[in-house]
């Protein structure tokens, strides 16, 4: 989740334009872009979980398959540690966004998600596994 502040100045006389500055809500997901997750998805303990159905192949270092639609159904199959860094993903990243927030309801605090989904990296060059 992204939450747009507006900043402002104050100056004697005219006051400063406003400009939206976006500032990440506490525990929300991080939209990263392709280069970012795959460096993500090899940090030790960190859990690379793939929200996309039907399947449509993972990126390699993949750990999970879990439907966006089943996260809370399914969270026995997370880390218990909420603490502990997850990257998700999906094919184009609205199924990944649901999945992101159900994750910070269940009280998840580090969260990575691919902007774009698996779109995103196969656009950057980057091969699926298991198609």
């Amino acid at each position: 989740m992204v939450i747009a502040v507006g900043v402002a100045g104050c100056v004697a006389g005219d006051p400063a334009p406003t400009s939206p500055t976006q500032v990440q809500a506490p525990g929300a997901a991080r939209q990263v872009g392709p280069a970012e997750f795959a460096a993500a998805v090899t940090e030790p303990g960190r859990v690379t979980v793939n929200v996309h159905v039907p399947f449509e192949g993972d990126i390699a270092g993949t750990d999970l398959s879990i439907p966006f639609d089943q996260i809370t159904a399914q969270a026995y199959r997370l880390p218990p540690d909420r603490t502990t860094g997850l990257a998700i993903y999906c094919r184009s990243g609205p199924m990944s966004a649901t999945a992101a927030s159900t994750l910070q309801d269940l009280g998840y605090t580090d969260v990575i998600e691919l902007r774009g989904g698996m779109r995103a990296w196969q656009a950057d060059g980057r091969a699926l596994i298991g198609i």
